[in-house]
């Protein structure tokens, strides 16, 4: 009996070692508090979630009920560029926010550096949004939100209220109220400076002379039709951030929707996480077409599977296509233009990329595509389905896309 109740204290010491490990300062893993809400109990669950970088692999600890709910196991859905406060993470089938950081170690290594910039870009480079994107990927920045938005007057006069006594305010506010400007928050390390250097110069030809790579000499003309805008400081940009996307669901800007001769595009997860985003949309706009609406967000399981429905007991794919829409971050288009569902569906190319290669290699899906699901961009199928995609209320309800058109935030 002794040497049982022997075994039993070891054993125990052993759980309560184990337990105490799992919060313990470990410099080979990242450790985040993040939320997952369980529609089915409809309740918010909390988990410790553990990254292991050297070999991908993740770990999840539930902290209400105090026991592990995930050992560690490997995943391709969570890269380390994924992991700050504020984002979504996908891990097998389950959509965290994370909220917190979980050490201070991850905090140091992960939060320290990481800054939130607005990048701004003005009506006249608006057609060169790939190219710029393409540049920010290359910057080792991220893009964790993005809309195409018109401003008022009003709205340009308050955006650039401190240049207001300044003999230039008059055209600035003329300039960036003659057509849709594009709003990103870009995140990474030292942001605020790494976009303003992409930019260069505010002059046009000032950038020419010191900085002939940078965007303002490719795209500007001169110091008010010069590319975009961004932020001088991290308190500017916390304050300009919040002019673009407010906190509060319903303000802000309107979108640029249309909802007429249009059909709808989604650059999938996927495809931003590898940061072809910028590529893509370079080839869109090569081909002729007008991205008329554009907004980046995160998409809920149930929307997804609300979304992709008329394909549920048609293609086999139907719930890996699911998973991917909800995997991350997606860009979605609103492409304007006669006959636009057809012809941007032929320049999609078929939805296997394998078969696109061989039969449509000039195609989007067999440039970037990888499979079926992973196929880069999502397209309407019907022609009479483009303005239900994009997201009329009036057909469709409150639907996955509603939230891009009509100004809320997912």
């Amino acid at each position: 009996l002794n040497n049982i109740m022997i075994l039993i204290c070891i054993k125990n010491m052993d759980l309560c070692s184990d337990k105490s490990n799992l919060f313990k300062y470990n410099p080979e893993r990242f450790a985040f508090l993040a939320e997952w809400y369980d529609p089915v109990a409809a309740l918010l669950r909390r988990y410790q979630l553990f990254f292991y970088p050297r070999d991908g692999s993740v770990e999840m600890y539930d902290v209400k009920n105090q026991r592990v709910f995930l050992r560690r196991t490997k995943t391709e859905d969570v890269h380390t560029e994924d992991l700050f406060v504020g984002n979504k993470v996908h891990v097998f089938s389950r959509q965290l926010n994370l909220i917190d950081y979980g050490d201070q170690f991850t905090a140091n290594k992960l939060g320290s550096k990481k800054e939130r910039t607005l990048a701004l870009i003005k009506p006249d480079s608006v057609t060169k949004i790939g190219d710029v994107l393409e540049k920010i990927y290359r910057s080792n920045l991220i893009v964790t939100k993005g809309k195409m938005v018109k401003l008022s007057g009003s709205q340009a006069a308050d955006f650039y209220a401190e240049h207001q006594s300044k003999a230039f305010f008059n055209n600035l506010v003329q300039s960036l109220t003659s057509g849709p400007v594009v709003a990103l928050e870009l995140m990474g390390d030292e942001a605020v400076s790494v976009w303003r250097r992409v930019l260069g110069p505010t002059d046009a030809a000032q950038a020419h002379k010191e900085a002939p790579q940078c965007v303002r000499a490719q795209y500007g003309a001169d110091a008010i039709h010069n590319v975009g805008h961004g932020s001088d400081s991290f308190v500017a940009a916390a304050r300009e951030l919040e002019f673009f996307f407010p906190s509060t669901i319903g303000h802000g800007p309107p979108n640029t929707a249309v909802l007429t001769d249009c059909t709808c595009c989604i650059i999938k997860p996927h495809a931003i996480s590898e940061g072809l985003a910028g590529k893509i949309i370079d080839s869109i706009s090569s081909a002729g077409f007008e991205v008329s609406a554009l907004q980046m967000f995160n998409v809920e399981r149930a929307n997804a599977e609300e979304f992709f429905e008329v394909y549920k007991g048609v293609v086999p794919e139907y719930s890996d296509m699911v998973t991917e829409l909800c995997s991350g971050p997606c860009l979605v288009l609103e492409i304007h233009g006669a006959n636009a569902p057809q012809a941007f569906r032929e320049f999609c190319g078929p939805a296997d990329p394998e078969i696109a290669r061989h039969l449509r290699p000039s195609t989007l899906r067999a440039l970037h595509g990888k499979d079926k699901v992973k196929n880069a961009v999502h397209c309407t199928d019907l022609p009479e389905d483009g303005a239900l995609e994009v997201g009329s209320y009036t057909l469709l309800g409150p639907s996955l896309l509603c939230p891009l058109l009509f100004g809320s935030e997912h």
